[in-house]
């Protein structure tokens, strides 16, 4: 499938994305543990932006997000005159994979509510742009409860084994260390959503 198709897609949910109130406590959940005054912290397929303003209560010195999405982005980027006034996240559209950004420049990698989308091969690159030490951050959805179908299931790469438990979960990051992973749960009172979240470093 071609980027094109792919933009075209997700340019099509841009609209409704930030009504889901989920995407936003992921963020917040993956970016919660982290250190503080990262250098550069990349949010990888950033949607309309939940990880990337996430990343400010860090106090970066530059965030930089990237989206195949121009209607992704472009609901991210108006949100910065409110959420951003000193201008920290740059934000591009592109593929997220790989993200624009030399080797090993990275201190921190976000990647919120994007990973089925993305694939295996994330990892490799996300190994690429940190740091020796830096850090990742990713969520993914359980086996047990994603079963993509229809043209969406089009959209969702076959290169990636979606895990079944937390164990399962952190065997995705087997080329980081430090690995951990949790369930992370959101009850709204009218359904029950989890995915687990995945915190590693960089070797």
């Amino acid at each position: 499938m071609s980027d094109e198709s792919r933009a075209a897609f997700f340019d099509g949910t841009a609209e409704q994305y930030d009504a889901d109130p989920f995407h936003g406590s992921v963020a917040e959940a993956l970016v919660e543990p982290l250190p503080d005054a990262p250098g550069l912290v990349l949010d990888v397929a950033t949607g309309t932006g939940f990880a990337a303003y996430a990343a400010l209560r860090l106090k970066p010195a530059r965030v930089l997000a990237v989206d195949l999405s121009p209607a992704m982005v472009a609901r991210a980027e108006a949100k910065a005159a409110a959420q951003d006034p000193d201008g920290r996240i740059e934000w591009r559209v592109g593929p997220a994979v790989p993200m624009p950004a030399e080797d090993h420049s990275a201190d921190i990698v976000l990647c919120a509510s994007s990973l089925h989308f993305l694939g295996a091969v994330a990892f490799a690159d996300w190994l690429r742009v940190l740091k020796p030490g830096g850090r990742l951050a990713f969520s993914v959805v359980s086996g047990a409860r994603f079963k993509p179908s229809g043209p969406f299931a089009e959209f969702v790469p076959n290169d990636l084994s979606f895990p079944l438990d937390e164990a399962g979960a952190a065997a995705l990051a087997k080329d980081f260390v430090d690995v951990s992973a949790k369930t992370f749960t959101v009850d709204d009172g009218e359904r029950v959503r989890s995915v687990f979240v995945v915190h590693a470093t960089a070797p």
